[in-house]
């Protein structure tokens, strides 16, 4: 991290819905290739639903409370300066099991894009709190799913459905114009498709 990056303050992503406020402490480029954040998960918190990483693997050291992971199907309890260590494809949850925050260091190896996936969750988390929507947008999980799929699956699912799914879900709504507001989310501007026709109003 850089000198100014450091004066700034350390970047801190908050998610409404599953009460994790995550602090980057080091990117993959200042380490070479692994993402260290730390979690701090409100009384109740836990992560939205079950997953797993394809190419990835996470390591949670609990720092301060109690946490319950699920990993692989084993329930695991984790209390402070216990390490869970979660290997690459292995389906996995987590939760706060304490009556007070619980704060985590997780590793995450390769880095790939997973702080913009930490960021995109949280800012789709955002807008569907404020909106007071039970589920996320589909077109906007469509297009999160295709521009993440090296580091997030969905579990139980075969991979190849899941991406013959979510590919031609994602392409038609970029096609279409309609990822004008996941493009938002993720601080981007909204792009056609390679080889995609020019539509009138698209990409706006």
């Amino acid at each position: 991290m850089s000198a100014d990056e450091k004066a700034a303050g350390l970047p801190v992503i908050v998610n409404p819905l599953s009460g994790e406020q995550i602090t980057i402490t080091a990117t993959g480029a200042d380490t070479g290739g692994v993402l260290e954040w730390e979690l701090l998960l409100a009384p109740g918190g836990r992560v939205p639903s079950s997953h797993a990483h394809p190419e990835q693997e996470e390591c949670f050291t609990v720092l301060e409370g109690r946490m319950r992971f699920r990993v692989a199907g084993r329930r695991v309890m984790a209390g402070p300066g216990d390490t869970v260590l979660v290997p690459p494809g292995t389906v996995h949850h987590f939760a706060n099991a304490g009556p007070g925050p619980a704060r985590v260091a997780v590793a995450t190896w390769p880095a790939l894009s997973m702080q913009d996936l930490l960021e995109t969750a949280a800012a789709m988390a955002q807008a569907q709190h404020a909106a007071a929507r039970r589920l996320p947008n589909p077109v906007d999980m469509a297009l999160f799913m295709r521009d993440f799929e090296r580091e997030v699956r969905a579990p139980y699912l075969p991979a190849p459905l899941v991406r013959a799914v979510i590919r031609p879900a994602a392409w038609l709504a970029r096609w279409c114009g309609l990822d004008a507001r996941y493009r938002r989310l993720r601080g981007v501007r909204p792009v056609r498709p390679p080889g995609g026709p020019a539509r009138p109003g698209a990409g706006r």
